[in-house]
């Protein structure tokens, strides 16, 4: 019994905070657009009985999903967002791997505090940390002041409002999300492998390629997921750095909720969106227990 409890509770979570709203959210994307509150038909009336049921089921359609095939900006924002949030996971990897490898390369009394530095962006609150990068890429802000100080440039550079104030913007939000688990595989890494590597021949530069890097795999892949699936409908970050140019979906979908008024179609966005990152993580993880099954 006590096993069923513990094992029932994060099942009751999810299905609380995941599998209800998600349904609702199904469930508007196959209404219709109305001038109500909440503004989408049909409504379920359970006065009705079995009658109201069926009327309500009868009632509801794919129209919105066929709408999103035909308007090239909902398709155009898809490949957008996949091609910024893929990127900027890359850059992040990039950059966070080696932060991870020095950590974990550090002494030991020292990891502590570097953890700490790590972490500590997290005590800040993430829209002031947005906020703070206007007013380092704007044209009179801190970079380009500096730049023109040391004379490398004569007039300032456009980075606010451009994908590339994004990209600086989403790489340093998620970056110590691709720290954490890279630098949690690398530290319990065992340094004899390292030894015997070099004792059958290898260089240490063909050692870190040939043993640390594929037994840091499952970190890294947890990072890339930590960075990609947030990154994927980032809202606040293009809105505020990228400015009207930058097409993303999260950006199309408070839109359509919050300008447009459009319910149904913003559902039928979010339900497309959710599905995207759904999907792959399913067929990885199959994959993923597949190579399991086969090594035992």
């Amino acid at each position: 019994m006590r096993r069923l409890i513990l094992i029932a509770l994060p099942y009751l979570w999810l299905l609380a905070l995941f599998l209800v709203p998600f349904l609702i959210v199904i469930k508007i994307s196959l209404s219709d657009v109305a001038l109500a509150r909440p503004p989408y038909m049909p409504q379920l009336d359970l006065s009705a009985g079995l009658a109201g049921i069926k009327a309500f089921f009868s009632e509801l359609d794919f129209e919105n999903f066929f709408f999103l095939t035909t308007d090239e900006l909902y398709w155009r924002a898809y490949l957008s967002s996949l091609k910024i949030a893929l990127v900027s996971t890359l850059f992040t990897l990039a950059i966070g791997f080696p932060i991870a490898y020095g950590m974990a390369s550090a002494p030991r009394e020292w990891r502590p505090t570097l953890m700490m530095l790590v972490i500590l962006p997290f005590w800040t609150s993430f829209l002031i940390r947005v906020y703070s990068w206007m007013g380092i890429l704007s044209n009179t802000g801190l970079l380009n002041n500096f730049l023109m100080w040391t004379g490398i440039i004569n007039e300032p550079l456009q980075i606010m409002n451009t994908e590339i104030a994004v990209y600086i913007g989403i790489v340093y939000t998620y970056l110590p999300f691709m720290i954490l688990p890279v630098y949690s595989t690398l530290e319990k890494l065992d340094d004899s492998l390292l030894e015997a590597a070099e004792d059958l021949g290898c260089t240490r530069t063909s050692a870190f390629w040939r043993v640390t890097v594929p037994l840091s795999k499952p970190g890294i892949i947890a990072g890339c997921f930590l960075v990609f699936i947030p990154a994927l409908g980032e809202f606040v970050i293009p809105s505020l750095l990228g400015g009207s140019q930058t097409l993303m979906i999260g950006k199309v979908l408070w839109e359509e909720f919050f300008n447009n008024r459009d319910w149904p179609v913003a559902s039928a966005v979010a339900v497309v969106l959710l599905a995207i990152l759904i999907i792959p993580i399913i067929l990885f993880q199959r994959n993923e227990q597949k190579q399991r099954e086969a090594e035992q």
